[in-house]
């Protein structure tokens, strides 16, 4: 019975997302321009607050991460958390109507779980089958839903009102760990915590840079966030202005970096990226 309950209760969401992709089947949300920021007091406060658990948890937890597990152990789990959002690439991929992605991310998983020993290990790249991550975020975005306003969550780092309802609903609906008992669930949330923790230590020179070496470290991750993110989305605007060196001093907060125009955003990696 309360199998039967679960099961029904899953299908009803699945036939109102299936539903809202129809009613918004309008196409991609134009590209935003500019920074729509309106809550920025509250915004700075939230994110004092995480620069401070960066300090105080996450930065030592992540050097101590770093050296305690050699690279290959390292790679070993946060390919095996990879592995476990391919499923719900796969749901968002079908959601946005790109059949060829699904198709491609469902051999990946498949490839990598039984001759990568569940994920551990990643033959599926070798064998021409590269990931296509996506999220609910983009999903909502090729329905037509705009980035709206631009903020930052506690623990979670900056993000927009669309891709913040899109993690939560792809941390809700991912489908492997609705599936997975108990036990494995705790093994698949460690591993993708350890997951974050390498990407902190394997960045952390630029992580570092820009969230304790800027004039407004506040206002670069601003940037750099909406920069990635819209080029993920094959999206364009205008927030170079924004641009605050990393590397200046508190005497030079006033200083507008003049190539900021030319700052393409596959020039970094998104810090936070789901």
């Amino acid at each position: 019975m309360i199998l039967n309950t679960i099961l029904l209760s899953r299908s009803r969401w699945a036939v109102a997302l299936l539903g809202l992709a129809a009613l918004t089947a309008c196409g991609p949300a134009p590209a935003p321009v500019g920074i729509n920021d309106p809550a920025e007091a509250s915004n700075r406060r939230v994110h004092d607050f995480n620069r401070g658990v960066d300090r105080a948890l996450l930065r030592p937890a992540a050097r101590g991460y770093g050296t305690v597990l050699p690279q290959p152990v390292q790679r070993g789990i946060g390919n095996f958390a990879g592995n476990l959002d391919v499923p719900g690439d796969v749901v968002n991929n079908l959601l946005q109507a790109r059949l060829g992605f699904a198709a491609q991310n469902t051999a990946r998983f498949a490839v990598n779980s039984v001759l990568g020993i569940g994920g551990l290990f990643d033959p599926a790249s070798a064998m021409g089958l590269p990931g296509k991550e996506t999220d609910f975020g983009e999903t909502m975005h090729v329905w037509g839903a705009p980035e709206g306003v631009y903020g930052e969550a506690p623990f979670f780092g900056p993000t927009t009102e669309r891709d913040l309802v899109g993690s939560v609903v792809d941390l809700a609906l991912n489908p492997v760990r609705l599936l997975l008992p108990t036990p494995e669930r705790s093994y698949a949330t460690a591993a993708k915590l350890g997951s974050k923790l390498g990407e902190r230590d394997r960045y952390r020179d630029t992580l570092d840079s820009v969230l304790y070496e800027s004039a407004d470290s506040y206002a670069q991750t601003r940037l750099l966030y909406l920069q990635n993110r819209r080029f993920e989305l094959g999206q364009t605007g205008g927030v170079e202005d924004d641009f605050i060196d990393p590397y200046a001093t508190d005497a030079d907060a006033g200083f507008v970096d003049p190539y900021a125009a030319d700052l393409s955003a596959d020039s970094f990696e998104d810090p936070y990226a789901q």
